[in-house]
């Protein structure tokens, strides 16, 4: 990528993004009451255009400022890159099982060093999360790489791995990028087919495809690997073969830019691509983006609701759990709003998942699970100052555990399914303060998000 450009442009389009945010600034402190219709409308359609302008251009802004040294610009910079499995789902997307250090030097993209977490070992004493993540999640997200990303906070799971890289290997990066197949596969869909070159690779995946598509590679990654390749170190040696084939296409320069910016746009919207900074001035630019993955702070809205999921088998069934999440009722009583928030889970995998899928996917009953089964801890946010009141799974009220995370009230509960079962469970959420429509946000899972997300328009709670 040529930066200069980017950065030729930067004083203009930040100029450009403040000219507007001021510009929408006066047309809001503008009283509309007393102003006749002809004016009045013409005056809200300015409103709402300059508003979504000023968020594109606040954006953009924003890009044009950090992406330059970000990108090696000035100095080389080298990232943590989490390969997240969403196979074995965890609160971001899934187990970050396969690392790398991807280095950028001025614009040019290389994969350095490959591993996998469980190289890294176990960590004691374990990095400190915080007491209120601690006793949500367990101190297991201070200790192992596999589960940095239990809580939902991409700052927390971010800082931790990189502490955990430069504790195990001396080395402190400059931050930390995640992605999963998914997003992967919106990349593909913009460079093309990647054929595996590495005749390594291609003998330890000879019976999977010779070529990675955007169609193809979810299903290859996250459920045709382990059936074909038996042993778990060469299924990370494929995996991390795959990856440095995807990305030397995605460093070749060939792809069509604005086909790429499409990919990851669509990436970070889904939240299948999170970025965190060593950097406290640039962290906290991306803070206020869906880029940045926090639970908090400005880059969340106030009345935003999370549903996440964590995988409680110890294995690789998440490829065969579908979701769906909702907004099933919204109303207001005794002056505070009351949300209740649907999740429903279904396990789709084979009736006989047993024996016809591989043990390393069914787990083969390890963590007192049955094989073919899946057990899952839900997790659900709440907005800043709300309670989580009940949670009904199947029609009854059960017992739940109640916490608070950066002043959201937190509900987990875990279920568990057998092939072809499905549960639904309803988080009820009071003493809301927050007037504005419902935001929600979910774990990425190998559906897309717009198939999660059901619905954000409730029914009344009569």
């Amino acid at each position: 990528m040529d930066l200069a450009p980017l950065q030729a442009a930067a004083p203009q389009v930040q100029s450009a993004a403040y000219a507007v945010r001021e510009s929408a600034q006066r047309l809001n402190e503008i009283e509309i009451d007393n102003l006749l219709p002809q004016v009045s409308q013409p005056l809200v359609d300015a409103r709402e255009k300059l508003s979504a302008l000023q968020g594109d251009l606040d954006t953009a802004a924003d890009t044009a400022k950090l992406a330059p040294s970000m990108l090696g610009a000035d100095t080389p910079r080298r990232y943590l890159l989490l390969m997240q499995n969403n196979a074995e789902s965890r609160a971001t997307g899934g187990i970050p099982g396969a690392l790398a250090v991807l280095k950028v030097d001025k614009g040019t993209l290389s994969l350095e060093s490959q591993t996998s977490a469980t190289a890294l070992g176990s960590f004691t004493p374990p990095v400190d999360v915080g007491d209120e993540q601690r006793t949500i999640y367990s101190a297991r997200v201070g200790k192992f790489m596999q589960d940095v990303n239990l809580t939902p906070d991409f700052a927390t799971t971010a800082s931790t791995a990189q502490l955990m890289w430069e504790r195990s290997t001396g080395e402190r990066l400059d931050g930390v990028l995640s992605l999963d197949p998914v997003a992967l596969s919106f990349i593909l869909e913009a460079t093309g087919p990647v054929p595996i070159a590495d005749p390594t690779i291609r003998e330890i995946g000879r019976s999977l495809p010779p070529e990675l598509t955007g169609r193809n590679v979810v299903q290859t990654l996250l459920s045709d690997a382990y059936a074909k390749i038996e042993e778990p170190k060469f299924q990370d040696v494929y995996f991390a073969g795959a990856a440095k084939e995807i990305f030397g296409a995605l460093s070749s320069g060939k792809t069509d830019p604005k086909k790429l910016m499409d990919a990851l746009t669509k990436g970070v919207e889904e939240r299948r691509i999170l970025l965190w900074s060593a950097s406290a001035d640039e962290q906290s630019t991306i803070a206020q983006h869906s880029l940045g993955g926090l639970i908090s702070g400005s880059a969340v809205s106030p009345a935003q609701f999370g549903v996440y999921f964590n995988d409680g088998t110890g294995a690789k069934m998440d490829y065969w759990m579908k979701r769906s999440v909702e907004v099933l009722t919204d109303c207001t009583r005794d002056g505070y709003r009351e949300v209740a928030i649907r999740v429903t889970s279904t396990n789709t995998a084979p009736t006989d998942a047993a024996i016809s899928l591989p043990a390393y996917v069914t787990g083969n009953g390890a963590y007192g699970v049955p094989a073919g089964t899946v057990q899952t801890n839900v997790v659900a946010y709440g907005p800043v100052q709300s309670n989580v009141d009940t949670v009904v799974k199947d029609g009854e009220k059960i017992p739940f555990a109640a916490q608070r995370h950066n002043q959201r009230a937190v509900g987990t509960t875990t279920i568990r399914l057998a092939p072809g079962e499905s549960s639904t469970l309803e988080f009820n959420f009071g003493h809301i303060v927050q007037g504005s429509q419902p935001e929600l946000v979910v774990t990425p899972t190998t559906q897309l998000v717009k198939d999660v997300i059901q619905g954000t328009t409730a029914a009344s709670c009569e």
